[in-house]
């Protein structure tokens, strides 16, 4: 454990960001999940709409640093190709 109150403070703010860090990947993983299952189920229109929060959640996650912004532009590359090959 920490002695220093510097120290302290670094471990509690480590705390905080990890939760939150945790908190902005799982959202993500929801909202990716629910794009997935409306291309497998042929929702076309609904799998559109859930592409642009999964979007904004990503960049949100990648810009907050919780996930690297390379990760983020992939994975929205990929759905986003996904939804195309879907819709059309």
């Amino acid at each position: 454990m920490a002695t220093h109150r510097s120290a302290e403070k670094r471990a509690r703010q480590a705390l905080k960001r990890r939760d939150r860090n945790r908190q902005a990947k799982s959202q993500v993983r929801t909202l990716l999940k629910s794009v997935r299952s409306a291309i497998a189920s042929g929702d076309s229109e609904g799998a559109r709409q859930k592409l642009g929060s999964a979007e904004r959640a990503l960049r949100k996650a990648a810009s907050k640093g919780a996930i690297k912004k390379t990760t983020a532009s992939r994975s929205v590359s990929r759905l986003a190709k996904a939804v195309h090959r879907a819709s059309s």
